[in-house]
């Protein structure tokens, strides 16, 4: 099979195994979201939702935010990995989204990534799933299984998302986004992988 043909056929085991992903934060709005996958860095979605109810009731909008000091922000999200540095962070870019974009997430990459904490990923998921532009946000979870799955020969996260989208249709990404971290945490995790137990592995297998 060649590449074009794995994708497809990952794309119909995605359909039949994952129909209706859902966004594995929890978040209200653009600005939640963003705060949300800025604190997913190093660390679980099951971690992150543990601790944004309290820093949302603490604080849900940018001004709001931008008013905390460092250190009740540090104190809620202390069991997060890197907290020091992703709370100077998010008081900075709420303070920043305030005086320079009146308080909305902008809605381009380059502003998004323009933001402290905020990279090409983050950027990318909050385009996906706050705004509804296509993007193919890349994960470990999706850079494994590209890889796994023949879909990608690349080192890097920047080549592998270059690659997932020439091979899959632009309407699709944000959906096959999610579909593939739901799918991998489900059925082809990074440890004790056994290819019966996952049936897009074991299809690619079997017509290899």
């Amino acid at each position: 099979m060649n590449r074009k043909q794995k994708a497809d056929l990952v794309a119909t085991l995605l359909d039949k195994y994952v129909p209706n992903p859902k966004i594995p934060l929890k978040h209200k709005d653009a600005f939640t979201l963003l705060i949300a996958v800025l604190l997913s860095a190093q660390a679980t979605d099951k971690k992150v939702n543990e601790i944004t109810p309290a820093l949302f009731k603490l604080a849900s909008t940018p001004k709001k935010m931008s008013e905390q000091s460092l250190s009740d922000i540090e104190k809620i999200i202390r069991p997060i990995g890197l907290y020091k540095t992703k709370a100077k962070a998010i008081k900075n870019l709420s303070k920043i989204l305030v005086e320079k974009f009146h308080s909305k997430v902008p809605k381009t990459f380059e502003e998004l990534e323009s933001l402290p904490g905020v990279g090409h990923k983050t950027a990318s998921v909050v385009m996906c799933h706050a705004f509804d532009v296509p993007a193919f946000p890349v994960d470990t979870h999706i850079f494994r299984n590209a890889r796994r799955w023949g879909l990608s020969s690349a080192k890097t996260v920047k080549k592998t998302e270059e690659d997932l989208k020439t091979l899959f249709p632009k309407k699709d990404w944000n959906k096959l986004h999610l579909q593939i971290i739901t799918y991998s945490r489900q059925y082809c995790p990074a440890k004790a992988h056994k290819i019966e137990k996952c049936p897009i592995c074991s299809k690619l297998h079997q017509a290899s």
